[in-house]
């Protein structure tokens, strides 16, 4: 009886520190919203089993920390990925100008074979506080940094509150399928990551002890 090849999706959180990456990641995975703020340190990730045009996958989500300081990490864990989000805070209009910064920073040290195929997916997380409605003109921003920044890609944009589970699950939908998509690809194309997935486990679990986020 040959043994069914289980599929592996890896998605990368990138986004400036304190924007709900770890929130968002949690809220998708556990169901539930820590209300004390912790800087991850490095990244951690989370897996989780989901159904995906009607094929099992595993997505495993990466939580990288935001500080610079960490980001000479990045080549080991961005290395392998399927799909990559790129996560501002709504009230934040900085979070939202770093955007450009955090795709190139990915583009660089992932070594995609294919940068203008490769899937994107953009999120403003916080919708749920009060200030959020007070920047309007951040959504026009984001179109420009999309047009601009982003060489006039349309990648998905998604609002949504770690918070109050808002747009949380449609996201992580969407972001699942792109990432089912793009490693179909690279199958295709005959690539194989495994050694980029161990490396960055093995990273991750000697500086960390566990595979859970907390």
């Amino acid at each position: 009886m040959t043994l069914r090849k289980k599929t592996l999706l890896k998605v990368i959180i990138l986004g400036d520190s304190g924007v709900g990456k770890t929130s968002l990641m949690q809220q998708f995975v556990n169901n539930k919203f820590l209300h004390q703020y912790k800087a991850t340190i490095g990244a951690d990730f989370l897996t989780k089993e989901i159904t995906v045009d009607n094929k099992v996958v595993t997505l495993q989500i990466w939580d990288t920390a935001g500080q610079e300081r960490f980001q000479s990490l990045g080549v080991a864990f961005y290395r392998g990925a399927d799909c990559c989000v790129l996560c501002y805070d709504v009230t934040n209009e900085k979070s939202l100008n770093n955007l450009t910064s955090w795709k190139d920073e990915f583009l660089v040290q992932s070594n995609v074979a294919n940068p203008q195929d490769f899937p994107f997916i953009i999120i403003g997380n916080k919708i749920d506080i009060e200030e959020s409605r007070k920047i309007p003109s951040l959504s026009k921003k984001l179109n420009n940094i999309t047009n601009q920044g982003f060489g006039g890609l349309n990648y998905p944009v998604f609002e949504t509150s770690a918070k109050d589970s808002i747009n949380v699950e449609a996201a992580f939908e969407v972001i699942a399928k792109m990432a089912l998509q793009q490693e179909e690809l690279n199958e295709v194309n005959g690539g194989d990551v495994s050694d980029d997935y161990n490396d960055a486990i093995n990273i991750h679990l000697e500086g960390n002890g566990s595979g859970c986020a907390c």
